[in-house]
């Protein structure tokens, strides 16, 4: 579940918990470590300008390529720490933070204890870390850096052409990463993470490890609580995965969700109508989007931005509402005035650096990690379903993803995910959430009993703790700094309701300045790009 632009920051035959999944103990036997001690990280000054202006340490984790083989080929996983600001007899432990993805790069989510209200993040040391083939791990993945450039194939298989087109460049990326990953893609399922997470919890030198997890992390974090649940001490999972519906499975409920969230973002265009003249109705700005959509496929703004691109471009206001002035902006731009700047702006360069990473790592574990439907008249029908009456994603995201028909590594089963043993863990989820569906959040409740559960009521936003929402940030300052919890209620619902992220007002006046701000002063900009999507 990835984003595609402003973060990528992606993914389903769904396995039920229970059928084709690895019994706990039987996963934790199958991914046991060979009893792997990794030698100290080597601290030394971080590459980041951000990272060395917070006084962060950054090094290599060494652990094996294959666990099974302890004493076989070794790979580097890159990691980065910011020591505790309290006292020493206020220090509760290492926070491992893991941005999402798969394949986002975390290595500088170590700042995140800082947008922790009321300085309950200076309890921790914060860990951020690149997962094994991400980013400045050794080695890193990938595969075709130009797989999503300009003027590809129309996303809808409206004749055959295109749909033979589609799998024949899909096939071709599946290939392309075989050659290039070799014995990497057999060893980066979601359960390798979780040895590499245990590993760095041994090398700092700790029983136990606090975790933030966003998007794909909160389902390492329920794998991991479910193979180690003694060795975590706290956790929040924000914006959570349905571990029931991995990964076929997910995709298409993503589609349905992202579709509903783009009427809400239409009427927030059509409301700031004296804005962005594009229509003072849901139906009339989502008409022009689509026109708009019909017009590129035969004339491509600026001879680049098809229909794919334009799609690519509006997917993020679907994830989150960071970003809705600029594309709005871009909308009106483009439509009002035939000015193709803000289009080419917003679609990042084709072959810009850590894109085709990100998607490589997150089709490397999302296809690994369990056996994809291999019979493409599956996906055909699944996918056509749903976009009659879903189209705003549904064929953009299964094309996506289609690089899983024919991966080379060897499919896992999926660890059944069990709570039971877990200690109390902060769950996180707007009601709208596109990219893991509230479904997710309410089932992952279920599954830990001894989770609160934190509702953005009404909200669109996937993932986004710690950007202001008092009601929200305080309860997770309050849990990292004593354990506290608001409580559990009874039923199949959330605990406590809070307001969502906030919609953008445009017409406010620091709106400008906001939007033209580049200071990292809200979370949402230290993300790293990519990071955050699951798709």
């Amino acid at each position: 579940m990835r984003k595609i632009l402003a973060a990528t920051v992606a993914a389903s035959v769904g396995l039920l918990i229970g059928a084709g999944t690895i019994p706990a103990a039987a996963a934790a036997k199958g991914s046991h470590d060979g009893g792997y001690t990794p030698p100290p990280i080597d601290w030394g000054t971080c590459a980041s300008a951000g990272l060395q202006a917070r006084g962060a340490q950054c090094g290599f984790l060494v652990v094996p390529l294959d666990y099974a083989k302890p004493g076989g080929t070794k790979i580097k996983v890159a990691v980065s720490r910011i020591k505790h600001k309290s006292s020493d007899a206020q220090y509760q432990g290492v926070m491992i933070t893991n941005p999402g993805g798969p394949g986002g790069s975390g290595l500088t989510l170590s700042v995140l204890g800082e947008y922790v209200p009321n300085g309950a993040g200076d309890y921790f040391d914060w860990i951020g870390f690149d997962p094994r083939g991400v980013g400045s791990s050794v080695p890193a993945l990938s595969c075709d850096p130009n797989y999503f450039g300009y003027n590809r194939p129309y996303y809808v298989p409206v004749n055959r052409q295109l749909e033979k087109t589609w799998l024949a460049k899909a096939k071709g990326y599946a290939k392309a990463c075989d050659r290039a990953g070799g014995a990497l893609l057999d060893h980066v399922k979601t359960t390798d993470t979780v040895a590499d997470v245990d590993s760095l919890r041994k090398a700092l030198g700790q029983k136990q490890i606090n975790y933030y997890g966003f998007s794909y992390g909160t389902y390492l974090g329920q794998v991991y609580a479910t193979l180690h649940p003694d060795k975590v001490r706290k956790a929040v999972f924000d914006g959570v995965v349905n571990p029931d519906r991995v990964w076929y499975d997910a995709n298409l409920d993503q589609d349905i969700q992202f579709d509903k969230n783009m009427d809400v973002y239409f009427a927030w265009v059509a409301k700031y109508d004296s804005v962005y003249h594009l229509g003072t109705t849901t139906k009339s700005v989502k008409a022009k989007y689509y026109a708009t959509l019909q017009q590129l496929r035969r004339t491509p703004a600026a001879g680049k931005i098809g229909p794919d691109e334009w799609n690519d471009i509006f997917v993020s206001a679907g994830y989150y509402v960071f970003g809705w002035e600029e594309i709005a902006k871009a909308f009106a731009a483009w439509v009002n005035d035939k000015n193709a700047d803000p289009l080419l702006a917003l679609y990042a360069e084709p072959g810009a650096a850590g894109s085709d990473n990100n998607y490589a790592m997150y089709l490397a574990t999302q296809c690994s990690d369990v056996k994809w439907p291999q019979n493409w008249s599956k996906w055909k029908r699944d996918n056509w379903k749903i976009y009659a009456k879903y189209p705003f994603i549904t064929w953009n995201n299964a094309w996506y993803n289609a690089p899983c028909l024919n991966w080379g590594a060897k499919p896992g089963k999926p660890v059944h995910i069990n709570g039971k043993k877990a200690p109390s863990i902060l769950l996180i989820s707007e009601t709208k959430d596109a990219a893991t569906p509230f479904d997710g959040a309410l089932r992952v409740r279920q599954l830990f009993p001894k989770s609160v559960l934190i509702e953005g009521v009404g909200g669109t936003t996937h993932a986004g703790s710690l950007n202001g929402v008092a009601c929200t940030d305080n309860i997770i300052a309050d849990y990292l700094a004593s354990g506290s919890l608001p409580a559990r209620v009874h039923g199949n619902r959330s605990d406590v309701k809070c307001d969502p992220v906030p919609q953008p007002d445009p017409t406010a006046p620091a709106a400008k300045a906001v939007a033209s701000a580049s200071d990292g002063s809200s979370r949402a900009a230290v993300r790293p790009s990519g990071a955050l999507t699951l798709r």
